[in-house]
């Protein structure tokens, strides 16, 4: 599975290269635009995963935890590379919906929802992006959303076969439709 991320990532990184390698205030001015979109809907999710806690246990609360952890460092490493731009980062979380979210199956469906949500964006945000640098970087946290659909996949209770039924993550597979199965 590492592999297939891996993979997913270096392909990524090409996606939208101008030739050059030195940046226009502008193209700078535009990639920090995307980071700072990347950064809120990071800050989204990191928020969603501290709210959800409370609602898990077992091992779904170990996974829980680590993606929050992840998806944390995913915001500090788009701020960094906003610093890196010359800019600064402009922060503000997405509203996401809590009402009603009272179980661990309606939170780990509102997670997948989030994580399917965040590769949609990078796939749509790594080739507009004009400078070199930051295209790694959210091609790297792009395949580690991917990978974060399959465990959430797992915790919904699908089978081993499902846990990634397609060749490529788009952000557009709904979650497993199964009831939580117990761990």
């Amino acid at each position: 599975m590492f592999a297939l991320g891996a993979a997913f990532a270096l392909a990524l990184c090409g996606c939208g290269d101008k030739g050059g390698s030195s940046a226009t205030d502008s193209e700078k001015a535009g990639d920090v635009g995307v980071l700072n979109t990347a950064l809120s809907q990071e800050l989204t999710a990191v928020d969603a995963y501290t709210r959800g806690l409370p609602l898990l246990h077992g091992e779904a609360l170990a996974v829980g935890r680590r993606f929050r952890t992840q998806e944390q460092e995913h915001a500090d490493a788009i701020t960094r590379a906003i610093r890196g731009l010359g800019g600064k980062s402009e922060i503000e979380k997405n509203p996401l919906d809590y009402t009603g979210l009272k179980t661990q199956a309606g939170f780990l469906a509102l997670a997948y929802e989030e994580e399917n949500a965040l590769i949609a964006f990078y796939m749509n945000a790594i080739p507009k992006l004009e400078t070199t640098a930051p295209r790694p970087l959210l091609a790297a946290i792009a395949a580690n959303e991917a990978e974060h659909l399959v465990v959430l996949r797992r915790e919904l209770g699908a089978r081993p076969d499902e846990l990634a039924p397609e060749a490529f993550e788009t952000g557009e597979v709904p979650a497993p439709t199964k009831a939580v199965v117990p761990r």
